[in-house]
């Protein structure tokens, strides 16, 4: 598996960390980088306008795909203005692996 960091950009979002994701080395094409990276991070594959590898490269092919690295940081770069929200951030007790009752322990 190829293991690469991925978020949208959106320098208005309190929070934009990265998230990781994972490609099979044997299906490195852009078009399953897309469909990942947006399944991961709840965004519809037709708004996005591009992906960038940070900090200022545009992925256009498969070619381009096939030579990422472990770890290197991309961008989705939206069609849309601030004011469409086309995903929600889900809140850290939606997230998978949020355990409430570790919350609520007091020290």
């Amino acid at each position: 598996e190829l293991v690469l960091k991925v978020r949208i950009q959106n320098p208005n979002l309190r929070e934009n960390d990265f998230i990781e994701i994972e490609l099979d080395r044997q299906e490195l094409t852009y078009k399953e980088l897309l469909r990942v990276s947006c399944r991961e991070l709840g965004v519809n594959p037709e708004h996005v306008q591009k992906i960038r590898k940070l900090p200022n490269t545009m992925l256009r092919k498969d070619k381009d795909v096939a030579r990422l690295q472990d770890f290197q940081e991309l961008e989705l770069v939206l069609t849309v203005s601030d004011k469409q929200l086309l995903f929600r951030v889900p809140t850290l007790s939606e997230r998978s692996g949020y355990n409430k009752k570790a919350s609520e322990l007091t020290y």
